[in-house]
């Protein structure tokens, strides 16, 4: 992990959302050097599910080292943003850097999005982002070593960005836009560049989710912390950039990233906006045991690749929701044989439910064992389960139970995809 180096001392940070997650990790490296810290969030009670408030993220900056400011701040207030920017000059002389960090995430396509949700993500991504940069700009201006930091992603326009969920990527891009305009415009005054994670990155959003089974395929915030600590060192001609949390690091000599991983030596999930599709990162999320709330439906330009079995849990999942998994809590397997054999499970269990090839990522509570054409007959409708078990084409083992709640569970599946 990178050494602090002490080039942040003195230097006063208004970070945005720093109560919890990257904000924070962000403002304790900054507060190891002895830096002042404004903690602009918007939590001043404790959350019911969340750890972390503006006071308690302060408590943790001083005993780093730092001197903090908790200030109460919703980024969509203008008047909140321009008071805690006063109280932040008045307390200690001036703002250095700017981390524009909070952040409102909605994965849903654009008849699903509610323009309550379109309106927040715009409102705290890239107004909150906007109107904060432009309220600090004159007091970085005054500064020796001034930087604006946005968490957000280079400018990726490959369509598959955009399809799933067109709200939350225009909001998000949206920050990245914001630091191609002011990094030109604000040239040899102020530096201002983009940082992204390579890979998920544990924190209640991503928690949030993935679901049960994400956070080992994740890393710390401490990953984005160390990469910022890097940037925020470099002189006002570092600017116009659009940087990758692994990069940045591997340039400062770090070879080993597992002390960064939250379960070392386990796969990573790399993260959105960079080269693996959406699809991918769903399917590697179900493999290794996670939930993801998001779920790409299947392109009908073309058959699926995998084949009938493959089309037929292309099914399953585009018909699976949260009612399912309550009414079932079953976690099945099918060992299927003949012309398309191979191992596929059914997770009825956690979150809004996964389906995919391979083993269950728990063991299963009920393993039917039959021949691939007659799976496919069965979730079509075309051969209840059990006629199946009666005639001999279907093996069960585990709990009988749910193998009956499949009949009910298919024709359900079938109606939600009616």
């Amino acid at each position: 992990m990178l050494q602090n180096t002490g080039k942040l001392a003195g230097c006063t940070l208004f970070i945005t959302g720093a109560s919890r997650g990257i904000g924070r990790a962000i403002a304790l490296k900054a507060a190891r050097d002895g830096a002042n810290i404004v903690i602009a969030a918007k939590t001043a009670e404790p959350h019911p599910k969340l750890p972390g408030t503006i006071y308690t993220a302060a408590q943790e900056v001083e005993a780093a080292g730092g001197r903090a400011l908790p200030c109460v701040v919703d980024i969509r207030d203008e008047q909140q943003i321009g008071e805690a920017v006063q109280k932040a000059v008045d307390t200690f002389g001036g703002i250095d850097i700017l981390v524009n960090n909070a952040s409102a995430i909605s994965l849903t396509g654009t008849l699903e999005t509610p323009m309550k949700k379109v309106d927040l993500m715009l409102g705290i991504n890239l107004r909150g982002t906007y109107l904060t940069s432009k309220l600090v700009i004159p007091h970085l201006l005054k500064s020796r070593s001034p930087h604006i930091l946005n968490l957000s992603p280079p400018l990726n326009l490959n369509p598959v960005w955009f399809k799933n969920h067109t709200a939350y990527t225009m909001a998000k891009y949206g920050m990245s836009m914001c630091v191609l305009g002011m990094a030109e415009e604000f040239r040899g005054q102020i530096a201002v560049n983009a940082l992204w994670p390579k890979t998920a990155i544990q924190t209640a959003a991503m928690d949030m989710l993935g679901g049960d089974g994400i956070g080992k395929q994740c890393r710390t915030a401490d990953i984005i912390a160390d990469a910022a600590y890097v940037v925020l060192s470099q002189p006002k001609d570092y600017t116009g950039h659009f940087l990758v949390d692994e990069d940045i690091l591997k340039e400062q000599g770090i070879k080993d990233f597992d002390p960064y991983a939250v379960q070392p030596g386990h796969p990573l999930l790399p993260d959105f906006f960079l080269d693996e599709a959406p699809e991918a990162l769903a399917k590697q999320m179900e493999q290794h045991g996670a939930t993801p709330a998001f779920k790409p439906p299947p392109s009908s330009a073309a058959p699926p690749s995998g084949g009938p079995i493959e089309s037929t849990f292309d099914f399953i999942r585009g018909a699976l929701n949260e009612d399912l998994v309550k009414s079932t809590q079953g976690i099945y397997q099918f060992d299927l044989s003949g012309e398309h054999g191979g191992v596929w499970f059914l997770d009825l269990k956690s979150g809004s439910g996964s389906a995919g090839q391979g083993q269950p990522p728990v063991k299963a509570d009920v393993v039917m064992a039959m021949d691939s054409g007659d799976f496919s007959k069965m979730f079509s409708g075309k051969l209840k389960p059990t006629m199946a078990f009666m005639s001999g084409k279907l093996r069960i083992k585990g709990d009988m139970t749910l193998a009956i709640k499949l009949e009910k569970l298919m024709s359900r599946m079938n109606k939600a995809k009616l």
